[in-house]
């Protein structure tokens, strides 16, 4: 039976038309092939070439489509011929720059089973990148790895972000907001337990300048802070939200006065309590740098030697008011010739 007309893409074989369903010629995958068996009805799965690495793998787009929420499946999806990655003049998509081709080809494993079974040699945080490029959930459910410490720790900076996230918006972030309606472009916290306690002698507080410190009372995010790897998330969160001058770290802070000693002439010193506890200094400060020192203008004076100079000078300038002693500004002895200076001397 003749084919319709709308049909294009139709195969001819010695000739003859034969019953093939429709296929569009494979004008952008030079791999892709037709297979003609005793089945007229038969016809191989379109094929693909990836370039990773100088490596090419040729796979089946299908195993991508059925994961939609992942680049490859978005690049292959419904809408491929919208994308704006497009293959090279041999048919063949360069993707994946700067990604092995060792841990891609673990990772397409994910697109068989929905499993990645990550073998010895393969580094976890270059899987874990991987994933994340793919846009693949790297969680329990989808890696499956001998090293489960490595494993862990990349779980833990999870978590740790979006814990973190969390303290920020509703513990530290009210903090800040207090400081900036006083005028402040910086913050210092420090974290206490619910437990501690800070009793302060008014007359003799610590000596250290703890005044201007803010006291967070949590115990959760004390514990937070407990571990190195928690407070390098935590600043790389405070980074991603537009902070500077970052510092996290643990501290002594005095809690209560254990005792005072009598110096002699009368002087007493207090005593405090220390305890180690995390503390939080960021700024959010646009001119850095420039408010930690004072510009002094230099105003070039003219030093008056004798009277005579003197009164030649009130001639000249009756603005002048003489009750007022003329000010000699060192810095013009110092940035004067050395010619100068010594005829300067040799008059005083």
């Amino acid at each position: 039976m003749p084919l319709p007309e709308d049909i294009k893409g139709s195969c001819f074989q010695n000739g003859n038309k034969r019953n093939h369903e429709p296929f569009m010629a494979p004008e952008r995958f030079g791999n892709s092939t037709v297979g003609f068996g005793s089945n007229v009805h038969s016809q191989a799965p379109e094929k693909v070439t990836l370039l990773v690495d100088g490596t090419r793998f040729v796979v089946n787009p299908q195993i991508f489509t059925a994961h939609p929420d992942t680049m490859l499946g978005r690049m292959f999806g419904p809408g491929r011929e919208y994308n704006f990655t497009r293959p090279n003049e041999k048919g063949e998509y360069e993707i994946a720059e700067g990604i092995s081709a060792t841990v891609f080809r673990t990772v397409l494993d994910y697109y068989k089973t929905g499993i990645i079974n990550c073998p010895d040699g393969i580094s976890i945080p270059d899987l874990r990148d991987t994933c994340d490029y793919l846009c693949i959930n790297f969680d329990f459910n989808t890696i499956r790895c001998q090293d489960l410490s490595a494993l862990l720790h990349e779980l833990s900076n999870d978590g740790a972000h979006k814990q973190f996230d969390h303290y920020l918006e509703e513990l530290i972030l009210p903090i800040m907001v207090g400081c900036a309606k006083k005028g402040e472009r910086e913050c210092h916290i420090v974290v206490l337990t619910d437990e501690d306690s800070v009793d302060w002698d008014e007359d003799h507080p610590p000596p250290m300048g703890e005044e201007y410190s803010q006291i967070l009372y949590s115990s959760k995010l004390y514990r937070f802070f407990k571990y190195i790897e928690n407070r390098d998330v935590a600043k790389t969160v405070l980074k991603e939200r537009g902070l500077k001058n970052i510092r996290i770290g643990i501290e002594g802070y005095p809690t209560c006065k254990e005792k005072i000693k009598r110096r002699p002439g009368g002087r007493s010193e207090v005593i405090y309590n220390y305890v180690q506890r995390p503390f939080i200094q960021m700024s959010w400060e646009k001119e850095e740098g420039k408010s930690r020192h004072v510009d002094f203008q230099c105003v070039r004076s003219k030093s008056l030697t004798n009277l005579v100079a003197a009164g030649e000078d009130v001639l000249e300038d009756q603005e002048i008011v003489m009750h007022h002693p003329p000010q000699v500004d060192e810095l013009d002895r110092l940035n004067a010739p050395l010619s100068q200076m010594a005829s300067n001397d040799f008059q005083d």
